[in-house]
C-alpha cells in the first residue's frame, strides 16, 4: 500500500473518520486535518440505509455518465469513456445523484479549492455507501481539478471500507488510462455483503435488502444488535447475491478464457448480468491483519466472488452472519495489526500455484500460496484469477506486435507524402489527382493506402476486442502517428468515395461512409490535446467540399441552404492552414475547392476570410504553391 501514498496510520484515520461521518447524516460531509500529518485533509460522507438510494430503478440503478456533469473544459469531452468507441462510462445513479446534491447545496467545492490552494493532499473517504459517494467524488476531483495537484506533487486519495462497486468497466479502463488508478484504495472484508450487493439486481432481493439496511442502520447506532430477528432475510440475502456474482464471474471467466461455446452466451441473454466492475486497487482483509492486495480489475471480481463462499451447507448461518457482522468490523480489524509486512500482493497472478507449494519454491510464493488457502480458493477460483494475469500479459504482448508495425506505417506514409509532393508540382494537389487516377503513380499510392488501411483496421478491432491495455490510445507517439496517418490518408479514402459516386448509394461519406480508422484516431488527438468534440476534423476538409459542391450546384438560392456551413468551412480551413494540419495543395489552381470556390457569389468571396491566403486574376491560385 506504501506504493499509493497510504500508510497504515493513514488507513487507521481514514477509517474512523469514515465510520464517524457514516452516522452523521444531518451534515452532507465532514472535513477533518490529520493531526500527525499537516499535509492531509479528510473528506468523509454519510451513509444511507434506504434502498432507492441504492436502486434508482431497476434492474441496477446504473446510467451513463452526463457529458455535462464531468466536463473540465467547456466542450471538452470527459475522460470517463472509452476513448475510440466514444461510449461514456456507467455509474450508480442514485450515487451520483447523492454527490450532485452535496456539490450543489454545500460548501464542499470550495473546500476543496482552499485545500489545493493550502497544498494540502486530499483524501475522500467513506464507509458502506459513503464509500461510493468519495469514489465519484475522487473522480469528479480528477477530472476538475487533476492538473493543479501535479503542480503541487499532491495526488487525490480514495479510500473506502465496505463500498459497493458503483461503475462499469469503462470507468475502470478510462482510470487505467489516464493513469488515475492509483489515487483508490478499497478495503473489502472477506465475507461483506455490501461490495457484493449490487452484483445482484433489485428485483430479486428488494425486501430482503430494505430488511438488513434498516437493521445496519439501528447496528450502527447500536453495535452489539443482534441478527436472530432477521436471520431469515439475511440468509435469503446471502444465497441471492452469490448465485447473481457467480453469474457474473462465471460469465467473466469464459470471456477471459476465450470460451466460444455459443450455449454460454445464449444463457447470458437470459440472465440479467450486473454492469458493476472494479475500479482502482482492493484490499481483502482476511483476519488477524492479514491483507491480500491487487489491482487487476478481472481477478477483482473473481476474487469478490470466490472468496465469500462456502465450503459445505453447514457453515451457512455462520457465513450468514459474518456477511453482515463483518461490514462493521473494518475499525477492529485494521486498528492496532495492520501493517505493510503483513499484506501480500497479487502482482504475478499468471504464475499463481494452483496447488501446496514444495519446500524448494521461494518464500514469497509460499506467502502467496497461503494467503489464498487463508481466502479459502479453489483449484478453479485460482485458474480464474491466472487466466486475468495471462490476458493482462497478452495485452502487453500484443502492444509490442503494435508497436512492431509502426517502421511499416511510417514507410508507407513517407512513400504518400513524396506522391503528395509530386502531384503539386502539377498544379493539381495529390487529392485531385488521386481521384481522377491515371498515371502509375497513382496506382501505387492506392496499393499503400490498401496496406495502410489494413494495419489501422486491424489496431481497431484489436481495441474493441480489449486485447490492447487500457493507455494505448493516449500514448503519445501513437497519438502522433494515427494523426499524420489521418491527414495524409483519409483525403485519398474520401476521393475514392467520391470518385465511385458512393455517396448515391450510401449517402454523405460523413454519415455512413466514414470507417472507424478515422473516427477513432480522431477522438484520439481531442482528448489528448483537450479540444473540444469533432474540432480537430481537418481530414475530413474534402468530404465537406464535395458535398457542398454537389449542393451548390443545383441551381438559385442553393448557396443561401448552405451559406453558414459554407462560412463555418472557410474559418477552419483558415485555422487548419495557419496551424499548418492542411496542405497547401488545397489552394491550387487545378484542386477540386479551387475551382468550386470560384463559383461563389462575388460578394461573398470579397468578405471571406480567405482572401489573405487566395489572390484573384484570371484563375486562384495560392502564390507559395509557385516557391
Amino acid at each position: 500500500m506504501d506504493s499509493h501514498g497510504l500508510t497504515p496510520g493513514l488507513t487507521q484515520r481514514a477509517c474512523s473518520i469514515a465510520m464517524k461521518a457514516h452516522k452523521s447524516t444531518e451534515k452532507p460531509y465532514l472535513v477533518e486535518s490529520c493531526p500527525t500529518s499537516s499535509s492531509d485533509i479528510f473528506f468523509s460522507f454519510p451513509g444511507s440505509w434506504s434502498v432507492p438510494d441504492w436502486f434508482t430503478r431497476p434492474p441496477f440503478g446504473e446510467i451513463k455518465i452526463d457529458r455535462s456533469q464531468f466536463l473540465s473544459h467547456k466542450g471538452v469531452a470527459t475522460s470517463l469513456r472509452s476513448i475510440g468507441r466514444d461510449e461514456l462510462a456507467r455509474v450508480n445513479e442514485g450515487f451520483l445523484k447523492r454527490l450532485e446534491l452535496i456539490l450543489n447545496n454545500s460548501s464542499l467545492q470550495t473546500e476543496v479549492e482552499k485545500a489545493i490552494a493550502d497544498k494540502k493532499r486530499i483524501v475522500f473517504t467513506g464507509h458502506s455507501f459513503a464509500g461510493g459517494i468519495a469514489m465519484l467524488a475522487t473522480v469528479w476531483y480528477l477530472e476538475h481539478y487533476f492538473k493543479k495537484s501535479e503542480e503541487t506533487g499532491m495526488s487525490p486519495l480514495c479510500v473506502t471500507f465496505g463500498s459497493p462497486l458503483v461503475a462499469d468497466f469503462i470507468l475502470n479502463q478510462a482510470l487505467s488510462r489516464e493513469k488515475w488508478s492509483n489515487c483508490f484504495i478499497h478495503f473489502v472484508m472477506r465475507y461483506d455483503i455490501v461490495p457484493r450487493v449490487l452484483l445482484a439486481p433489485l428485483s430479486s432481493m428488494e425486501r430482503d435488502l430494505q430488511q438488513i439496511l434498516h437493521l445496519f442502520n439501528q447496528k450502527a447506532i447500536n453495535p452489539s444488535l443482534g441478527l436472530e430477528s432477521i436471520r431469515e432475510e439475511a440468509s435469503r440475502l446471502y444465497k441471492t447475491v452469490m448465485r447473481h456474482a457467480s453469474a457474473v464471474a462465471s460469465h467473466a471467466a469464459s470471456q477471459l478464457m476465450k470460451n466460444t461455446n455459443p450455449i454460454l452466451e445464449t444463457v447470458a441473454s437470459f440472465i440479467e448480468i450486473s454492469p458493476y466492475r472494479p475500479c482502482g486497487t482492493f484490499v481483502f482483509c482476511i483476519g488477524d491483519g492479514k491483507l491480500v492486495e491487487l489491482r487487476n480489475a478481472d481477478a477483482i471480481l473473481q476474487l469478490l466472488f470466490y472468496s465469500s463462499q462456502l465450503c459445505s451447507e453447514n457453515e451457512l448461518d455462520e457465513v450468514v452472519e459474518r456477511s453482515l457482522n463483518s461490514h462493521f468490523s473494518y475499525a477492529s480489524e485494521l486498528e492496532e495489526r495492520l501493517s505493510i509486512g503483513n499484506a501480500v500482493y497479487l502482482d504475478n497472478l499468471q504464475g499463481l500455484p494452483l496447488s501446496t507449494v514444495d519446500e524448494n519454491i521461494a518464500i514469497n510464493m509460499k506467502k502467496i500460496n497461503m494467503a489464498l488457502n487463508d481466502l479459502g480458493l479453489s483449484t478453479r477460483a485460482k485458474l480464474c484469477l491466472r487466466a486475468a494475469g495471462e490476458q493482462e500479459k497478452q495485452k502487453l504482448s500484443n502492444q509490442q506486435r503494435v508497436d512492431a508495425k509502426k517502421k511499416d506505417i511510417e514507410d508507407g506514409l513517407a512513400m504518400l507524402e513524396e506522391y503528395k509532393t509530386k502531384s503539386a508540382v502539377c498544379n493539381v494537389g495529390y487529392y485531385d489527382a488521386f481521384k481522377i487516377s491515371k498515371d502509375e503513380d497513382d496506382f501505387k499510392a492506392n496499393v499503400k493506402r490498401l496496406e495502410l488501411t489494413g494495419i489501422w483496421d486491424e489496431i481497431v478491432e484489436m481495441l474493441n476486442k480489449n486485447e490492447l491495455p487500457e493507455g494505448f490510445e493516449s500514448q503519445r507517439e501513437w497519438v502522433e502517428l494515427a494523426t499524420r496517418y489521418r491527414r495524409i490518408v483519409e483525403p485519398l479514402d474520401v476521393a475514392n468515395y467520391y470518385r465511385h459516386a458512393k455517396n448515391e448509394d450510401t449517402g454523405p461519406y460523413m454519415d455512413k461512409g466514414r470507417p472507424k480508422r478515422y473516427r477513432y484516431t480522431q477522438r484520439w488527438r481531442e482528448h489528448a490535446l483537450r479540444m473540444p468534440i469533432g474540432s480537430s476534423s481537418e481530414s475530413c476538409f474534402w468530404a465537406e467540399v464535395e458535398e457542398l459542391q454537389l449542393h451548390t450546384s443545383t441551381g438559385l438560392g442553393a448557396f443561401d441552404d448552405v451559406r453558414e456551413r459554407i462560412l463555418n468551412l472557410e474559418k477552419q480551413l483558415e485555422e487548419w492552414s495557419r496551424g499548418g494540419h492542411i496542405s497547401k495543395d488545397v489552394f491550387l489552381e487545378g484542386s477540386t475547392f479551387t475551382k468550386w470556390w470560384i463559383t461563389l457569389p462575388h460578394q461573398h468571396k470579397s468578405l471571406s476570410c480567405l482572401n489573405h491566403l487566395i489572390k484573384h486574376s484570371t484563375t486562384y491560385y495560392l502564390t507559395t504553391a509557385r516557391n
